[in-house]
């Protein structure tokens, strides 16, 4: 799912790991804002699909007892706000809470936004040529998640959003919904396999994600349409210092599906607005290594492909993405990197700056 804030609500309610929000209240750190169990903290961001800028959140993280830490995550409640040079905005809140030692989650996020995007025409109208794409719209996410046996997880979730968006081209025929009043109610399944060693940070183990999110007229939605995705990663540590890292991700898309919920290729390099479709597909594979305790290099390399564009470009076509990065640990404790990367792609390179590794 591409539209920004409910992209994050959308892997947030898709999964159980601890960590959504970390507990960062015991960490020492120069970034944050502490009194208590209330924590500030602003998170600078950088990418060709929004441009600079930040997210300032803050989060309230419940008391626990001692044998309640050794169990499961501490609840928390959660709030987020994003401005970025391109004068995209958002807000966001977040409810997650762990009963049962653990065995049970709960996770609800629900907020407004407002994005300015580019977006590349199509063949038959003037292709190559980037065209103005507005989103703005409301959203509401919610997951039970339940531990099912040993490292196996499985949960339903349900996703309302609804958007109103608005394009350069008055008249655009594609396999993708271009309506400017959208509103898409969905009930869905999801599956995970977690060995992780830490989920913010993986120096070992492997996580698979399935999920699928059915949108249909009867439930409130007015489109019917399916949505499936799912995402195979693998860590392994090569030395006290190196870590290899590789993921495999798919997604399709099916019926009347809005141009708002495409499909995108998961790689750097590029806007995630220039290869939007019904089918996507990317692999990547990353070196990370740690120089001490603070500081850290990566290289990456990658390929993607996209099926049923709405821009024709690239269509059926592998879409290359390889690069550099600089890491800096800002909370060592949860292996939490302050992350800028140099990604190059066909006809397109791009800067990357966020908080947490790319996969």
């Amino acid at each position: 799912m591409l539209w920004g804030p409910a992209a994050f609500a959308q892997d947030a309610a898709t999964d159980t790991r601890p960590g959504i929000a970390p507990d960062i209240r015991e960490d020492e750190i120069n970034l944050k804002l502490q009194r208590g169990d209330f924590v500030v903290v602003p998170i600078p961001i950088s990418n060709p699909t929004l441009g600079d800028g930040l997210v300032a959140g803050a989060a309230y993280f419940y008391p626990q007892t001692v044998e309640e830490k050794k169990l499961q995550p501490a609840s928390v409640t959660a709030a987020a706000g994003m401005y970025t040079s391109n004068d995209s905005k958002a807000l966001a809140l977040l409810q997650q809470n762990y009963w049962k030692n653990g065995k049970w989650r709960f996770t609800g996020v629900l907020g407004a936004a407002d994005l300015r995007l580019g977006l590349l025409a199509p063949d038959d109208t003037a292709s190559g040529q980037s065209i103005d794409w507005q989103i703005e719209g409301s959203f509401v996410f919610a997951k039970l998640a339940r531990k099912l046996k040993g490292d196996w997880y499985g949960g339903v979730l349900t996703r309302m959003v609804d958007a109103n968006q608005s394009l350069e081209l008055p008249s655009i025929e594609s396999d993708l919904d271009t309506g400017s009043d959208i509103r898409a109610m969905g009930l869905g399944l999801y599956f995970e396999y977690d060995t992780r060693d830490m989920p913010s940070n993986s120096y070992s183990g492997r996580y698979l994600k399935v999920d699928a999110l059915f949108n249909d007229e009867r439930i409130g939605s007015n489109k019917t349409y399916q949505s499936a995705g799912a995402a195979l990663r693998s860590y392994h540590e090569l030395s006290d210092s190196v870590v290899l890292a590789w993921e495999l991700q798919g997604c399709h898309r099916g019926g009347g599906t809005p141009l708002w919920d495409a499909c995108t290729v998961k790689l750097r390099g590029f806007s995630a607005t220039d290869y939007l479709g019904k089918v996507t597909a990317s692999g990547q594979v990353e070196a990370r290594w740690r120089m001490n305790k603070r500081w850290g290099l990566v290289g990456f390399a990658g390929t993607g492909y996209v099926g049923n564009s709405f821009s024709g470009v690239r269509d059926n076509e592998t879409i290359p993405s390889y690069g550099a990065g600089i890491r800096f640990m800002v909370l060592q404790a949860k292996r939490i990197n302050l992350r800028i990367d140099y990604a190059r792609s066909t006809g397109s390179d791009a800067i990357h700056i966020s908080v947490g590794e790319a996969f």
